[in-house]
């Protein structure tokens, strides 16, 4: 979307001159009191209560700001830019400013109940950084004053204002990543299963890809209220507690079988070259019964979850 932030190009001095001025126009202001109770001519008296008058309006135009902060400028309503420049200055005392900050934030979000690809019900939560782009947006495209207030209760001014700002805008954050994270966990399984395909990406096996899909799809629902995400990760993924011990059980069964078959290509293995140095070793020669059982008790001892049993044969070599 377009960045309808400018600028602020409007009158701007610096604040230690025009401090320097409301000082010496202070100054003039007591002189021209205490020419006057001494009998001077009442024109000082006046002119003392205009350069206080006068002092006064100068000094609401004085603004500070710090690294990474930044102020929209408003003219009676009408959005003039916003100022950026570090340091203390003086803008036109008519003007209207709201202080937000530019840093870099964090936001941890509770893990939530969701759905994944294939209708499991899973726990995900994420964190988040994220950081105010474009101070337009933020200010005019949402209605962030309306959120700062009800979370304050009432509207404040100064340092509170813009803690109240920057949590409205978090809130709006929040609600946002909420669904986006709802979204990308629907749009994969939890984990390979028997109803994922063979290397199909998973939210457990995705990592980054993951992590990217969900920066891509925040950034997208964030972008008409200038807020942005930096970095966006999955920080915890586990099955809903209803289901863990099932799905624990299908795990661990998945891993016995796959061991299993370990244990049987090994076995299977080990059998051939017995029976293959045997033969070439002419130490006995077997039939096709003798063998047969000759495999299966390997298999059986190689196989078996407990140790064999050695049977001591004085006899022939089958009974």
């Amino acid at each position: 979307m377009e960045n309808k932030e400018i600028e602020f190009k409007g009158l701007k001095l610096n604040g230690f001159f025009m401090l320097f001025v409301v000082i010496a126009a202070v100054a003039a202001a007591i002189f021209g009191f205490t020419r006057c109770t001494e009998g001077e001519p009442v024109g000082l008296l006046i002119g003392g209560i205009v350069l206080i008058l006068i002092d006064i309006f100068l000094a609401i135009g004085f603004r500070m700001l710090e690294p990474n902060e930044g102020m929209v400028m408003l003219f009676f309503g009408k959005y003039r830019g916003t100022f950026t420049k570090t340091g203390f200055y003086w803008v036109n005392p008519l003007m209207s400013s709201k202080k937000v900050s530019l840093r870099a934030r964090n936001l941890n979000v509770d893990p939530i109940k969701v759905n994944d690809k294939t209708g499991n019900p899973i726990m995900i939560g994420q964190i988040l950084v994220w950081k105010l782009k474009d101070t337009y947006k933020a200010m005019f495209e949402i209605d962030s004053q309306t959120i700062a207030v009800n979370t304050m209760g009432t509207s404040t001014g100064g340092g509170a204002a813009v803690s109240s700002r920057m949590r409205a805008f978090e809130s709006f954050v929040r609600v946002q990543s909420d669904a986006a994270l709802r979204e990308v966990a629907g749009m994969f399984a939890y984990d390979d299963n028997d109803d994922t395909k063979s290397g199909e990406l998973t939210l457990r096996s995705g990592g980054s890809e993951i992590n990217d899909i969900l920066l891509n799809k925040l950034n997208d629902r964030l972008a008409m209220s200038g807020l942005e995400v930096i970095e966006a990760r999955i920080n915890y993924l586990a099955y809903s507690p209803e289901i863990a011990a099932v799905m624990l059980r299908r795990q661990q069964a998945a891993a016995i079988i796959a061991a299993r078959e370990k244990i049987v290509e090994g076995a299977v293995s080990m059998v051939k070259m017995a029976l293959d140095k045997l033969k070439e070793d002419e130490v006995v020669e077997l039939d096709d019964d003798k063998k047969a059982a000759m495999v299966s008790n390997l298999m059986v001892v190689l196989c078996a979850d407990d140790a064999a049993q050695p049977v001591v044969n004085t006899g022939t070599l089958y009974q």
